[in-house]
């Protein structure tokens, strides 16, 4: 599989594996931005991608930064019809302001296949079918 990026900013820094094997390839920051504890911000990545379709590009946390400093990506579907800027989205739950430098690594993506299933509407529970948990939800587990 090929994935075509362009760059939209000079500085923009193509996604890149860190290491053989690696399940997200990492994104880069393109402008300096401060997110403050408590804040959310919109991170330019200055990259666009054409992700084949069949597949989408699914944002997640850099471990370093999301144990280290608190900060988590916010939504992080990338379909595989969007052409426009890769916009990663973060929150700081941290306890302390965060800035990136352009350069820095903010989030990684994984390229994962998806499934469209045919969406068949029932009119009773029933027809869902029976299962051990039921409608069991939110602790019904226990401890």
């Amino acid at each position: 599989m090929e994935i075509k990026i362009r760059k939209i900013t000079p500085n923009a820094i193509l996604p890149k594996y860190a290491h053989p094997g690696d399940a997200g390839m990492d994104f880069f920051v393109s402008e300096s931005v401060l997110i403050k504890k408590g804040e959310r911000a919109q991170v330019r990545t200055g990259i666009s991608m054409a992700i084949p379709d069949g597949y989408v590009g699914l944002i997640w946390d850099k471990s370093g930064l999301s144990h280290k400093s608190g900060l988590k990506t916010v939504g992080g579907v990338i379909d595989s019809g969007y052409r426009g800027e890769i916009m990663i989205g973060m929150i700081n739950l941290g306890e302390f302001d965060y800035t990136f430098e352009i350069g820095h690594k903010v989030a990684q993506m994984l390229i994962q296949k998806v499934e469209s299933p045919e969406i068949i509407e029932v009119n009773n529970e029933d027809d869902l079918g029976e299962t051990s948990r039921g409608e069991g939800g939110f602790g019904s587990t226990g401890k």
